[in-house]
């Protein structure tokens, strides 16, 4: 598959969190040519945190404009990235943060990015993920 898709970006506050989710969805959505997938993770540190810079590097690295997909997993993720598309000019346009669970948000939309699904079905996936139970 080529040409434009739906990038994912996956910010959390920890790396190691950020980078084993991306490893865990890009392992559940098979091999071939999968959508763009970045993390942010932590702070420029290492620490634990959020950084507004990073964050939007990785949606820039994304960006394969068709939208980038942002999950993020707690509360001050939420709001740097809330910031950032309040600003309007340190992330790709049609960027939206998803509402949805941050692992099995980021399988589903990296699976549903990866057929060419449109951005607001990348969306739309990762937040029904809400719905799966467990038990």
């Amino acid at each position: 598959m080529s040409g434009e898709r739906v990038g994912i970006v996956l910010v959390s506050h920890s790396a190691a969190v950020a980078t084993a989710v991306a490893e865990l969805a890009r392992g559940l959505a098979g091999g071939g040519d999968p959508a763009p997938l970045a993390v942010a993770g932590g702070t420029p540190d290492g620490g634990l945190g959020t950084s507004s810079e990073l964050i939007a590097a990785a949606a820039r690295s994304a960006d394969a404009g068709a939208g980038v997909a942002v999950l993020v997993d707690l509360g001050s993720a939420v709001l740097t990235v809330k910031a950032l598309l309040a600003e309007g000019d340190g992330l790709p346009e049609r960027t939206l943060l998803v509402d949805a669970p941050f692992v099995e948000g980021a399988v589903a939309a990296l699976v549903t990015a990866g057929t060419g699904a449109d951005l607001e079905a990348v969306a739309a996936a990762a937040s029904e993920a809400y719905a799966y139970r467990k038990v």
